[in-house]
């Protein structure tokens, strides 16, 4: 039986997952049902409920979760024509390298046929792979190396980055290079040719994060990567958005930067600053808060916990710069974040809106149960899924 502990909220989030488990085939007989974003934070969160408790039987379902998604999601949809493993390898060598050819998505729908237009209605539901569903796993996969000290999952997430870079990345007529942001399951053609607003910025930081943690895993580097990703986010870039997700995400990038700062890696605080004026700019005059004065039926919750994730991770971020003297230095640094720290209420109004019976009635929570439940999770223990490296306080 996998332990409890104190503290009503990590209780909580430990009952979420369990349940997650049982519901997704991951602990249990049913049919496994993998989706790359939600496994991700799942495999986070268990490392955190690991690391808490001191349970092996947390661990024990992280690394399941892992190899589960790799079995799944890096082999070819059972209605697809297709068979075996996206890289094209043989059985034992996937399993080695079984990130080496990307990871579907795990929609419900197989991904759109040459021959077929693009029906946007459609394309939310069909299969592919996506450029921010993947750096996901990369984190979560680096995650994992950091607390097992086992730098074959490391060593995955730096196989995942090398090839995906390429594989969504081209030059347009002019010299700039771009991404695309949705690709086809074997990485041969564009599914969606518009560039994700965050998705350079995403994986800059990402692949800078499996970069600073490396400890001779691999023979090689992604210097190479990280410089052609670095052009694509110049002082140009708009960040500013009206998506709660997607401004809990600059939160949560921007604590990714400042601890890379903090462990000396690099001294990105211009970026750091810019990452926070975007967010704050989102939430002044986009975003604004009037959503959390609406009804259930008109939110969807897993968005809502990317910013309340997003703004825990803001108040770990200002923490920071009162032990960091690289940081604490920084005028224009501390004002922004004073000013995006009065929004940090709104993380447990949130939760709290979620966390009801009459919320979790409506159809939109019911339709999107298993990444709605697992990102709840994450936002009540976020020290999981934040930062590079885990976070041992609650």
């Amino acid at each position: 039986m996998l332990g409890m502990f104190m503290g009503s909220g990590v209780h909580i989030a430990g009952d979420l997952m369990l349940k997650f488990a049982e519901r997704t085939g991951l602990n249990s007989n049913l049919p496994p049902r993998r989706y790359l974003w939600t496994d991700s934070f799942a495999v986070c969160n268990f490392l955190a409920l690991y690391t808490f408790s001191g349970d092996g039987g947390w661990l024990d379902l992280a690394l399941k979760l892992v190899d589960q998604v790799h079995n799944v999601l890096g082999r070819h949809r059972g209605d697809d024509g297709r068979s075996g493993w996206i890289s094209g390898l043989s059985d034992d060598e996937a399993r080695e390298h079984p990130t080496i050819g990307g990871l579907r998505i795990g929609k419900k729908l197989p991904e759109r046929r040459l021959d077929e237009p693009l029906d946007w209605n459609l394309e939310w539901d069909r299969d592919g792979q996506y450029y921010h569903y993947l750096t996901k796993w990369m984190h979560a996969l680096n995650k994992v190396s950091i607390v097992t000290g086992d730098g074959r999952f490391r060593r995955w997430a730096y196989e995942l980055a090398k090839k995906v870079h390429w594989a969504f990345t081209y030059t347009l007529p002019d010299g700039r290079r771009r991404m695309y942001w949705k690709m086809s399951i074997d990485l041969t053609r564009p599914l969606v040719e518009s560039m994700g607003q965050h998705d350079p910025l995403d994986g800059y930081v990402t692949y800078n994060e499996i970069q600073a943690t490396m400890k001779g895993e691999v023979q090689g580097s992604l210097e190479q990567e990280i410089k052609d990703i670095y052009g694509m986010i110049g002082g140009e870039a708009d960040w500013a958005t009206e998506d709660p997700l997607g401004i809990g995400e600059l939160l949560s990038t921007a604590y990714k930067i400042a601890e890379l700062i903090h462990l000396g890696y690099w001294n990105e605080t211009e970026l750091l600053i810019r990452v926070l004026r975007s967010a704050y700019l989102s939430l002044e005059v986009y975003g604004g808060v009037g959503f959390i004065n609406l009804p259930s039926w008109q939110r969807l919750a897993f968005r809502e916990f990317g910013l309340s994730i997003g703004l825990k991770s803001l108040m770990k971020l200002s923490k920071m710069i009162e032990i960091n003297e690289k940081l604490s230095g920084i005028e224009d640094l501390k004002a922004i974040v004073k000013l995006l720290l009065q929004y940090t209420p709104i993380a447990e109004k949130i939760e709290k809106f979620w966390m009801s019976d009459e919320a979790k009635r409506s159809r939109l929570w019911r339709e999107h149960q298993d990444i709605n439940e697992v990102m709840l999770a994450t936002s009540l223990i976020p020290n999981g899924y934040m930062g590079v490296n885990i976070q041992r306080d609650l």
